[in-house]
């Protein structure tokens, strides 16, 4: 495990529509993020499982004007 991860038991993880509740954007949005592997998630079944932490790194490195290091 490299520094910075969490053990899985202690990752939450969202479905799809959860998501897009947090992100205010629809659901085909976040299958769009997904698929084009700008949001990383893990496949249960049909279904989608989107990590909490994943959300919050991608809208805080997708604030507009935001200065790369």
């Amino acid at each position: 495990m490299s520094s910075g991860e969490r053990p899985l038991q202690e990752v939450n993880f969202l479905t799809v529509a959860e998501v897009a509740s947090v992100m205010r954007v629809s659901k085909m949005t976040v299958y769009r993020l997904v698929h084009s592997g700008e949001l990383p998630a893990i496949r249960v079944g049909r279904s989608f499982r989107v990590p909490e932490q994943a959300v919050h790194d991608y809208l805080k490195d997708s604030y507009v004007g935001r200065q790369s290091a």
